[in-house]
């Protein structure tokens, strides 16, 4: 349940924030989870305006900031579900309207969605990058990630965690990419994510550290763009 003071959001010149009570069957953690989302002004802009999740501006932002999104490409976005990201694709690369081709991957369903297609697959099984070059008739342009490990709480194992994902997720990247593609994802800042950086530093002609505004404050939360993939043959 929820207690808040004013429609109106503001009383006294303070913005006030919707409170969440705790229940008897439900932890401090996913209360304090459930307030931040009903405070989030990106949650609130993010169905306002017909996304999936508030994740959709964390893309939106960084491809204003460096157009790596173009349309007629192929893209393929790992850890699709619910498709926040897919649906910012469809857009910059005009899929809807038969100028490229996005190809969500999840081992979710996801909802159905004009100017994309959704895969239940799991991205590490051992045919999963040939099969995905068949379903998109080629190799891709842009691989997307927002994928992140299950937490434990404890910060030095989600960050190996996610760390983890991600490399298994720039390995999958470089055997889909055609040469000159792009690989974005979300990493952990902490320390660990050095050895990923200097191996796509290898495999990518630019990497940058992208910390977008959408992302919410106090968060360890950033993201890695390469750009330039140098293909197979060039490593």
């Amino acid at each position: 349940m929820t207690d808040t003071k004013s429609s109106s959001g503001r009383e006294g010149g303070r913005s006030l924030k919707t409170r969440v009570k705790t229940a008897r069957k439900r932890s401090l953690s996913s209360t304090l989870w459930l307030e931040r989302q009903l405070n989030d002004p990106y949650v609130a802009k993010a169905k306002r305006e017909g996304f999936r999740s508030r994740a959709a501006y964390k893309l939106i932002e960084i491809d204003e900031r460096y157009h790596f999104l173009k349309p007629g490409q192929r893209v393929v976005d790992l850890g699709a579900a619910p498709g926040g990201w897919s649906q910012v694709a469809v857009g910059k690369v005009g899929s809807e309207q038969g100028k490229g081709r996005v190809i969500g991957i999840d081992l979710l369903d996801t909802d159905p969605m004009p100017g994309a297609e959704f895969k239940v697959m799991d991205f590490l099984a051992e045919d999963a990058p040939q099969q995905l070059m068949e379903w998109l008739g080629g190799k891709a342009d842009v691989v997307l990630s927002d994928m992140a490990a299950n937490a434990t709480g404890h910060k030095k194992t989600d960050q190996l965690r996610i760390i983890g994902l991600v490399e298994l997720a720039a390995d999958f990247a470089c055997e889909v990419l055609a040469e000159g593609g792009a690989f974005l994802a979300k990493v952990i800042q902490g320390g660990t994510e050095h050895e990923l950086l200097a191996r796509l530093k290898r495999e990518f002609a630019a990497v940058r550290h992208v910390k977008p505004q959408a992302s919410r404050a106090g968060s360890a939360e950033l993201y890695v763009l390469a750009t330039g993939f140098r293909g197979p043959t060039k490593r």
